[in-house]
């Protein structure tokens, strides 16, 4: 008599193959950049007090990017964000991310955008987590409000887990698991419902250096393997020199770009807005000596910045060079 074939056992999840129609779902406008933030302002009144957050914050970020924002506290960074997550309306200008006009939306569309458009890592980690729930369990959970089928839940969740290196953390509780371990579990969770952006603020800041990498290798894998575009606020100088592109957020503007090749050779740039606004460094607004207003002269293949009175025809010196500066 033969006896009973023991059937195969099943094979691991194929996040490859999860993933297939992320990868090859076409981008919402192709003519336009996935992220477009122009003008944007956002104004809070506290206690009689108007702060202007933004002040005509320009930003373009294209499908497939991964982009570290960067500023001093307060420069508008993490309003941006926030805006940019659902989780805040902007004053006046224009935001919209994957065709979703960020202004326009009502609350409906607003909590359909914040399930499927956009994922968010906080910096706090007990923020990201549901404490009674198992690391499996609480990246399934968005699923659950997106109506995933439930039979494609395990898998996916499952699958997740081990492209970000934590497959070993599924039948753990967060108090269970370390502070990096927590953050690569929560960007599973933020990635669950295949989100255009995933979102980061701060997502290293309360970890030491290794698991500040680790963390940040997830977010990589995010971008390269689950064709998601990232966004990662940072304070962390080792973060934003492992991305190509970084943005310098001043005082409520984009005020510098830093590009860098395959070599991770940096070239700074700063940015010019959709109306010609420039901000200076400011190490060059010192040196300088610009006050105020400054003197513009357009040369043959240049544009010259001259402190007022200066300049090759001004009376401050016989060629100006000493007294502003030639861009």
């Amino acid at each position: 008599m033969t006896e009973p074939r023991t059937p195969a056992p099943t094979p691991p999840p194929d996040l490859a193959e999860l993933e297939r129609a992320a990868r090859a779902a076409p981008a919402a406008d192709g003519r336009e950049p996935l992220v477009d933030c122009d003008n944007l302002v956002r104004i809070f009144h506290t206690e009689g007090v108007e702060v202007q957050a933004l002040q005509g914050l320009d930003l373009a970020v294209a499908d497939g990017e991964m982009t570290a924002l960067v500023g001093a506290s307060g420069s508008g960074k993490s309003t941006l964000l926030g805006i940019l997550a659902g989780l805040d309306v902007p004053t006046a200008g224009r935001a919209r991310v994957a065709g979703y006009d960020l202004l326009a939306m009502g609350r409906r569309e607003r909590l359909a955008y914040r399930r499927r458009t956009v994922g968010f890592v906080w910096q706090q980690t007990a923020r990201n987590l549901l404490p009674y729930l198992t690391a499996q369990e609480n990246v399934a959970l968005p699923m659950a409000y997106a109506r995933v089928p439930r039979r494609e839940r395990p898998a996916r969740a499952a699958g997740l887990l081990d492209a970000l290196g934590v497959a070993d953390c599924a039948h753990r509780r967060p108090a269970e698991l370390s502070g990096g371990e927590q953050q690569r579990v929560a960007v599973a969770v933020a990635a669950a419902n295949r989100p255009r952006v995933l979102l980061a603020d701060e997502p290293t800041g309360e970890l030491d250096t290794a698991s500040g990498e680790q963390v940040f290798d997830a977010l990589r894998r995010a971008n390269e393997e689950l064709a998601t575009t990232v966004l990662v606020v940072t304070h962390d100088p080792l973060v934003s020199r492992q991305v190509r592109r970084t943005v310098q957020i001043r005082d409520g503007r984009t005020a510098a770009e830093t590009l860098r090749d395959g070599e991770l050779t940096a070239a700074e740039y700063a940015v010019l807005d959709r109306v010609g606004r420039l901000q200076l460094p400011r190490a060059y607004v010192e040196r300088y000596g610009l006050r105020r207003r400054v003197r513009l002269t357009a040369e043959p293949d240049h544009v010259g910045v001259w402190r007022a009175g200066g300049g090759p025809d001004g009376p401050e010196g016989p060629d100006g060079h000493d007294e502003g500066e030639d861009a």
